[in-house]
């Protein structure tokens, strides 16, 4: 098993609810082909760098998983073929980029905890 990471745009027409029905059904193709889902983000609408034809903005969705080749190859050709993805990329991890991630994602949780328990302080009396 490999990891990936898969980003695609939706449309923009899509409501939130059904932004999240888009990506669980396509975690599900993950499940389905043997692999497991890491970690699922849902970023928004953004404006996109250029028009996908006469698209201004999508939804973005990022998605962490590791799965067998054959699973990674599948799901990519799903994606281009879904009516509602406007654009996916989908890259392989190597160990090094999931150790920078794991680093990453530790520190903004140390720096969200310092953050919040800085605010938690009552005030200094001068």
């Amino acid at each position: 098993m490999n990891d990936y990471e898969v980003t695609y745009i939706l449309r923009p027409s899509l409501e939130e609810s059904e932004v999240e029905e888009r990506a669980n059904a396509i975690a599900e193709i993950i499940r389905g082909q043997g692999g497991s889902i890491v970690a699922i983000e849902k970023l928004g609408k953004k404006r996109l760098a250029y028009e996908i034809g006469e698209v201004r903005e999508g939804s973005y969705v990022a998605m962490q998983f590791n799965a067998p080749p054959e699973a990674a190859k599948e799901l990519e050709r799903l994606l281009k073929l879904h009516e509602d993805v406007l654009r996916e990329l989908l890259v392989r991890l190597d160990k090094q980029a999931l150790a920078q991630m794991a680093t990453a994602a530790h520190t903004q949780a140390l720096m969200a905890e310092a953050a919040e328990n800085e605010s938690a302080r009552p005030p200094a009396h001068s």
